[in-house]
């Protein structure tokens, strides 16, 4: 008898292979795409939640200082000549010229010789404390005052330098350029570590002092504001002055959402001063190489070949020959340097080739700097350049200094990075400063 086999399951009918012709259905990107208001809420946040560029900042304002620095240091004993009572320019035809044209000078308060020396001083003074970023905040304001108020004393004094300068003098009273290597950056992380180890606040009577002299000065400004120049700067510096009192006021006696306001409002102004940054020197240089493009000599590859036999710029003769004599060379250094200025503002969001080019940019002012003798305008173009560096480079470069000095002095290395340091930017998002 054979016994019956039970029945089988059928087997679970598999899908038919999709076809290899045709497209491959995606997720809708309308659906994927993020809201509207969800990304405006998001670069609200970024924009006034966080200072950007924190190390570009603060290389800029160690630029710029440095350059202005070393220019007085060098002109020192030819400051009357340049600025003072014995200028060519003299001070009766500046007042005339400044009456006309409004621009800021405190020079034209006196024309005295101890007033000269003193403002010559204080902006020495001003340029070696900005450099360190001792109170940034205040020193800042009479860096600007001091720079407006020696170029515009005699506008035919400088090499173009001057005018990049003018300009970095004001947009760095709005930044916040000294959250990193400054005097001040370490003493705001050595408060902090009192604070964390439950210490008693620490009362600051030299900010309060500084504030107050400044504005004995700006009081001083406004008396003599007709023959100052123009109006806008002495609003700018009460606006200044009095936000600053007020922050001091928060900071005292109303340390929460108030707080929180200033701060978002601060970031604000300092990233918006930043993004001014960014505009001009690109302005600089697309102006500049749309001009050259223009001109016959750039055409043909010869612009080059004309300064190097001019005396007052060449300072190394056998220098300039030798680099004149080739004509390939000239040639290549005239047209790359069109190239370069042109193309540098379209290349901002191609990270590695704008570094490539801001590389050869820096390169292109050194050797301005040699070849031509003019250190000043060279080191106020680089210095304006760095806002452009990228924020690993700038980290790694104040780790190796910091090396570099702990060697010098014989210190023990630290084991983590210095608190003025830790900006929170490096695991951000990136911009075109970082």
């Amino acid at each position: 008898m054979t016994t019956p086999t039970p029945p089988q399951p059928s087997p679970a009918p598999r899908p038919s292979p999709a076809p290899l012709s045709g497209p491959t259905p995606r997720p809708s990107r309308t659906a994927a795409r993020e809201p509207f208001d969800r990304r405006l809420a998001r670069a609200v946040q970024t924009v006034t939640g966080r200072s950007l560029g924190p190390y570009q900042t603060a290389i800029v304002r160690i630029g710029f200082s440095l350059t202005w620095l070393l220019f007085l240091l060098r002109e020192l004993p030819y400051r009357h000549e340049l600025y003072g009572p014995d200028s060519p320019w003299s001070w009766e035809m500046a007042r005339r010229l400044i009456a006309d044209n409004r621009s800021f000078s405190v020079l034209m308060w006196s024309d005295g010789r101890l007033w000269f020396e003193l403002v010559y001083g204080l902006a020495v003074l001003s340029a070696v404390l900005l450099l360190v970023g001792w109170r940034t905040r205040a020193v800042s304001v009479v860096f600007m005052v001091g720079v407006l108020s020696l170029q515009n004393r005699s506008v035919f004094v400088g090499d173009g330098g001057d005018n990049v300068l003018h300009l970095a003098a004001i947009y760095l009273v709005l930044t916040r350029c000294s959250q990193v290597w400054s005097l001040d950056a370490r003493r705001a992380a050595r408060e902090a570590r009192a604070a964390q180890a439950g210490g008693p606040p620490r009362v600051d009577r030299t900010g309060p002092l500084l504030w107050t002299v400044l504005g004995g000065l700006l009081l001083a400004t406004t008396w003599f504001s007709e023959v100052s120049g123009e109006w806008w700067l002495p609003v700018l510096l009460w606006v200044l002055w009095l936000g600053n009192a007020l922050w001091w006021l928060v900071c005292r006696f109303a340390p929460g959402e108030p707080r929180t306001l200033l701060d978002a409002l601060a970031h604000l102004g300092h990233n918006a001063a930043l993004l001014v940054i960014m505009a001009e020197v690109c302005l600089i240089y697309a102006t500049a190489g749309w001009y050259k493009v223009q001109g016959s000599r750039w055409q043909d590859g010869t612009a080059l070949f004309y300064p190097l036999h001019l005396d007052y710029f060449t300072p190394w003769p056998a220098l300039s020959g030798l680099l004149a004599a080739s004509g390939i060379m000239v040639m290549l250094v005239t047209y790359g340097t069109v190239i370069v200025q042109v193309a540098f503002p379209f290349t901002l969001f191609h990270r590695k080739v704008k570094n490539v080019l801001l590389v050869a940019m820096m390169l292109e002012h050194a050797g301005i700097a040699v070849l031509l003798g003019l250190p000043v305008f060279s080191l106020a173009m680089i210095s304006a350049d760095a806002v452009f560096l990228p924020t690993a480079f700038l980290a790694g470069l104040g780790a190796w200094v910091v090396r570099g000095r702990d060697r010098l002095l014989r210190r023990a290395p630290a084991g983590t990075l210095p608190e003025q340091r830790r900006t929170g930017e490096e695991h951000g998002p990136r911009t075109l400063v970082g």
